[in-house]
């Protein structure tokens, strides 16, 4: 096994300043320490400005001074050919191949043979072989340039011995001013043989070996295999652990299993009917049917059963019949273990042809050999199964979806652009684990984009890694996401002790999350390079907390405008998903075994992609309730509707008059539109080309990244977030549980009203048709046949006119009370009446304290759970004529969003039913 070995740690690595705040352990003291030292943080994106593509430095140079690239063979004006987004990273690169004609022992008659590659306080040394004189290693090593300490590169072969030092057999000593530059697309530099110097450079010594040193960039095709000098306290498995490797997420079919009917099934107990259903298995994924409605020897279901399967197929599909004798148990009358690849593969809505199977019975075969030539027949079942290649198998949140492409490769249409990231650094990482007594952090970055995924290299025991990694995706919709995430590495070979205290060791080490970060590629400009540091925010159950900077240069470039805009106007997801779409609990227990089948392929990858990282990366907690993302959600739809609300009360105004002039230029707009009603449409759409067009001004500089206001993230309180990071089923005691179950009926309680109130508005206007007030109705229907008459009498824009200034009347010719349709409209029934009446319930008195040590006093009047209150009549629906200013509390949410935007202070009567 090839290990690196530093032969000097060097300066011990310092802590930032985040370690005097932030130490790691298992649990903090107090809920404020975790965010003290975050509470000046910026949580917003920044600008930077990276050296991207910087060109290659003059020849020539010293130790210590500039690269070594002496033999002047390229031109100082060459860029680098394709790592134009990252900055440039500088490495001697020393491939060793192969040795030849070595000297054997004197005291085995032959040699374990392996090679030390020494630079400065670095040495890398490749396997060694037992008892072989021309051994083959082909390793490349790769020592940083800003890490060079020395001017000489020594590469040592030696003789591995079991007791006492390794013999030495020869070296070979480079002058780095010497050693020649090479840059892609070059060819790769041709291993010359080297004869072995003596140790005391006293002459050739018998022995050869093949070697390639060169002065290259990350850019180089060696790099992602190499073994680099900055991995050095990696060792055993954690040396694979640390490379950078690209992955491809398993093709993903939907398996759609279609049961029709079975014939000839016979129960164990002859003396009744069976009750069948069939049961469907692949893999972990177990489906069943309902049970037939009637007791037959010939059931009829025609259900469908929908699976997820991944080439290569590995799983077959088993179907069983089974006979349900009672809750508790059930007979197995039959199976059949079928390979999938025997199956069609669909690629629209034709269906395909439906086949019999013969059932295996139970026991046949296995149990009772000698009874096989006793079976007369046997009971078979008729399915149609089918590969769908039409569908896109959903792996991922269809809120952040990088990819919409359907299982079939021939249904795939061009790609319309490239995608191209680099990964340039992180800044300020905050330390994940203990390592030799202090903090530390190794971290690693993984970017996902449709199929492709991608990891950096580790960098080891550093708060500021830089990885300059360039990566390229092809984009086939510009309404995707790319997600990247950083992790710190805890699979480096033992000795680490991640927080929380779960110990060190490979086997049970889970590597950390330090971030996330999403990107949406339509909010892009084409052909433009963004560089910008992303805060890495991650929500911890004592409130959001600043990881880090995660500095990163986008690139999305435009390959036909033509096909860009014709994306724009195609369905977001192939035509099979609408053809025949999916129910929303199919499509969530789907893309939970989807997601499952890529976090296993990707295990096994050498190195693995842990399944943790999966996870993160595709959201598996994204259903899980929370508190706080309601509370957004609500005032995302609030601030939605504050625009209609600002436009009502600026309408209002205009008929108040309170601005005379702008009221007496709404009425000359009306007349015009009026006399000109075929100028309505085009003012319209020529109003909002100029505000898109002022718009223009003010339109974003940098893709949108998370906001911890609109998440709710900082005002969240600490019970709130410690529900949201419950497990499920929750593992809190019962008074806890008790707790929550209250507050949530609270909230519940007023969206009930809430939509019992809309309800009502709805019914009354059914009812003006329904006679369900006679005297309603025939007064409804009178007034009807005379505004026909007249309308059929009077053109309509007199209609229009008078209804228009009607509306728009002065002050002084209005009324303070309702007019007489609100009046109307108000006495109509409703179907409140005939809903039961809610149970009296008896009010608990007294205080009971809380986990957070919040009171919360049980009462008709007033309720505080969790710190949210209620104040008597939060919410109420107004029958008379009275109008106060009344506010839907969302469970204590409007006074919050109220205080954040004054504009939304709504009154609410039934005349605009307003939240």
């Amino acid at each position: 096994m090839a290990s690196i070995q530093r032969r000097q740690r060097g300066v011990p690595l310092t802590m930032h300043h985040q370690s005097n705040n932030i130490i790691p352990r298992a649990a903090p003291d107090h809920p404020h320490d975790l965010s003290a030292a975050d509470a000046g943080d910026d949580y917003s994106l920044k600008d930077t400005n990276p050296d991207l593509g910087e060109r290659w430095p003059s020849i020539g140079g010293g130790v210590g001074g500039g690269v070594y690239g002496g033999r002047g063979w390229m031109s100082s004006e060459r860029y680098s050919s394709t790592y134009d987004l990252v900055e440039q990273m500088f490495y001697l690169y020393v491939r060793v191949v192969k040795a030849k004609d070595l000297p054997p022992s004197a005291i085995t008659a032959s040699c374990d043979p392996y090679v030390e590659v020494k630079l400065g306080n670095y040495k890398g040394r490749t396997k060694h072989f037992e008892k072989r004189m021309n051994p083959e290693w082909n390793q490349v090593f790769a020592f940083s340039k800003d890490r060079i300490q020395s001017s000489t590169l020594e590469v040592f072969v030696k003789d591995k011995e079991m007791i006492g030092r390794d013999d030495y057999m020869g070296r070979v000593v480079f002058d780095l001013n010497e050693v020649p530059t090479r840059v892609p697309p070059d060819s790769p530099l041709a291993p010359q043989w080297y004869r072995l110097d003596h140790r005391r450079s006293e002459g050739k010594v018998r022995g050869e070996v093949m070697l390639a040193v060169w002065m290259g960039t990350q850019a180089d095709e060696a790099f992602p295999e190499a073994w680099h000098s900055d991995g050095a306290s990696a060792y055993g498995e954690g040396v694979f652990n640390i490379r950078s490797k690209v992955y491809v997420s398993p093709k993903l079919w939907y398996l759609r299993v279609n049961v029709i009917e079975a014939q000839d099934v016979m129960p164990n107990d002859r003396g009744r009917l069976p009750e069948v259903f069939v049961r469907a298995q692949v893999g972990s994924q177990v489906l069943r049917t309902n049970i037939c409605p009637t007791r037959t020897a010939n059931p009829l279901w025609n259900e469908d059963l929908v699976f997820v399967a991944a080439e290569p197929f590995e799983d077959q599909l088993v179907i069983t019949v089974e006979d349900r004798v009672y809750a508790s148990k059930d007979d197995l009358l039959g199976s059949i273990s079928l390979p999938l690849d025997i199956f069609d593969r669909r690629l629209d809505h034709r269906p395909v042809h439906s086949r019999w199977f013969n059932l295996e019975k139970y026991g046949f075969g296995v149990l009772e050999p000698d009874r096989r030539k006793e079976l007369k027949f046997s009971s078979r079942i008729h399915l149609r199964v089918c590969l769908e290649g039409g569908y896109h198998v959903l792996d991922e949140s269809t809120l952040y979806i990088s990819d919409q492409r359907p299982t079939a490769r021939q249904l795939w249409k061009q790609p319309i652009g490239i995608l191209e990231v680099g990964i340039l650094s992180a800044q300020g990482l905050l330390p994940m684990k203990m390592k030799e007594g202090k903090g530390s952090t190794d971290a690693y970055c993984v970017a996902k984009y449709g199929h492709k995924w991608v990891r950096t290299r580790t960098i080891l025991d550093t708060f500021n890694p830089k990885w300059n990694e360039q990566y390229t995706w092809e984009v086939y919709d510009p309404c995707t996401v790319i997600t990247l995430g950083v992790f710190d590495n805890c699979h480096l070979g033992g000795g680490e002790k991640p927080n929380g205290g779960g110990g060190g060791g490979v086997g049970g080490a889970r590597d950390s999350r330090i971030g996330k970060v999403r990107i949406r590629l339509s909010t892009l400009e084409a052909h433009r390079i963004y560089t910008h540091s992303y805060p890495l925010l991650v929500l911890h159950p004592h409130g959001v907390k600043k990881m880090g900077e995660l500095q990163l240069a986008v690139r999305f470039t435009t390959l036909s405008l033509a096909n860009m805009i014709y994306v724009y106007g195609h369905p977001l997801l192939p035509k099979m998903h609408y053809l025949h779409p999916l129910t929303v609990n199919q499509v969530d227990n789907l893309r939970y075994q989807a997601m499952n089948i890529v976090a296993v392929r990707l295990g096994r990858a050498e190195p693995p992609l842990r399944k943790e990282v999966v996870e993160f990366m595709l959201d598996v907690d994204s259903h899980v309730w929370s508190m706080r993302r309601s509370k957004a959600n609500f005032f995302r739809i609030m601030a939605l509707v504050s625009g209609m609300i600002s436009m009502s009360w600026w309408f209002g105004d205009v008929c108040q008059w309170r601005n005379p002039i702008t009221t007496v230029l709404v009425h000359v707009l009306f007349l015009i539109l009026i006399c000109y009603p075929e100028l309505i449409l085009p003012t319209m759409f020529l109003y909002m080309f100029l505000i898109g067009l002022w718009n223009y001004r003010f339109r974003p500089r940098h893709p949108p990244h998370m906001d911890t206001k609109l998440s709710w993230a900082e005002a969240v309180h600490p019970d709130e977030l410690d529900e949201e990071f419950d497990t499920f089923p929750t593992s809190k005691s019962h008074d806890v549980v008790r707790l929550r179950y209250d507050r949530l009926r609270s909230v519940a309680g007023r969206i009930q009203t809430v939509v019992g109130d809309i309800a009502t508005q709805g019914e009354r206007v059914q009812s003006l048709l329904s006679w369900r007030d006679p005297r309603a109705t025939s007064l409804f229907i009178v007034f009807c046949l005379c505004a026909a008459l007249v309308l059929y009498a009077t053109p309509f824009r007199v209609v229009a006119l008078v209804a228009g200034l009607y509306y728009l009347r002065h002050p002084r010719f209005r009324s303070k009370l309702p007019s007489v349709p609100i009046n109307f409209f108000r006495r109509l029934p409703a179907r409140t009446d005939t809903i039961a009446a809610p149970p009296r319930r008896r009010a608990s008195s007294g205080f009971q304290s809380t986990p957070h040590g919040t009171s919360r006093t049980a009462g008709p009047e007033n309720t505080t759970l969790a710190g949210v209150s209620k104040p008597a009549g939060a919410y109420s629906v107004v029958t008379g004529d009275v109008k106060p200013r009344v506010f839907l509390d969302f469970g204590g949410f409007f006074g919050h969003f109220r205080a954040r935007n004054r504009r939304l202070s709504i009154p609410f009567d039934e005349r605009n039913l307003l939240w």
